[in-house]
């Protein structure tokens, strides 16, 4: 029975995808570097600095540890002015997460920055529905290595413990991915996966792994949580 959910962030939460594709697409075009859509979603799952570096590689341009750093920092800033004007959640995902934050522990755990993830948080007012949050700079890998969400697992469950719990299975413990990535990630530590196809499609999410998809999470009440992830 689900008694914990281990959320990604950007894509699932956070409606924000397209927005960093142009932000990236804005801050590496004066490096020579044209990114397109597909370059973008086909790294779904890297922190920023593997993007970086991969995208730089993959057009055959060479790009110093500072130079991949510059880049980040720029995207991070980008993105920071435009959450000022408007958070963009998806419809419904608010309602999603306060409603499960009453019945399940919640954290999340993604390959974004921290500071992207908690100025968010603040202006949505969503924080205190979360439990634990790993970010990119918590974990050295990314996904799909199941590494961040193994260790997703091992701290929600001492957060739940730490509040007179008893200790969860994986079973227990649902990933919400919207990425196949994501998704292997979480298989690979052992967790059950609902996929969202807010960024590829219901076949995409399957085809990696995910033992149920939606394509609304405000379909996905509790309850719901509780009779498919039995």
């Amino acid at each position: 029975m689900i008694k914990a959910i281990l959320f990604d962030w950007n894509g699932v939460v956070i409606d924000d995808e397209q927005i960093q594709c142009e932000i990236f697409r804005e801050v590496m075009g004066p490096h020579g570097v044209e990114l397109t859509d597909e370059a973008y979603y086909a790294r779904m799952g890297m922190n920023d600095w593997a993007f970086v570096s991969s995208v730089f590689e993959e057009a055959g341009k060479s790009i110093s540890k500072a130079e991949v750093n510059s880049i980040v920092e720029a995207k991070t800033a980008n993105w920071l002015e435009r959450l000022h004007k408007s958070v963009p959640l998806f419809d419904g995902v608010e309602n999603f997460i306060r409603k499960c934050a009453e019945e399940f522990t919640l954290g999340i755990v993604s390959m974004a920055n921290r500071t992207e993830i908690d100025e968010a948080l603040e202006r949505t007012g969503l924080g205190p529905c979360f439990s634990v949050i790993l970010s990119a700079e918590d974990i050295e890998t990314y996904k799909p290595d199941p590494a961040c969400y193994r260790e997703g697992f091992r701290q929600i469950d001492l957060a739940r413990i730490s509040a007179d719990a008893l200790p969860m299975v994986h079973a227990d413990c649902l990933v919400i991915e919207d990425s196949a990535p994501g998704v292997q990630a979480g298989k690979a530590a052992g967790l059950p996966v609902l996929g969202v196809t807010s960024s590829v499609s219901a076949e995409v999410l399957r085809a990696a792994g995910a033992d149920a998809v939606a394509s609304r999470l405000d379909d996905w009440m509790p309850e719901t949580l509780r009779r498919v992830f039995v």
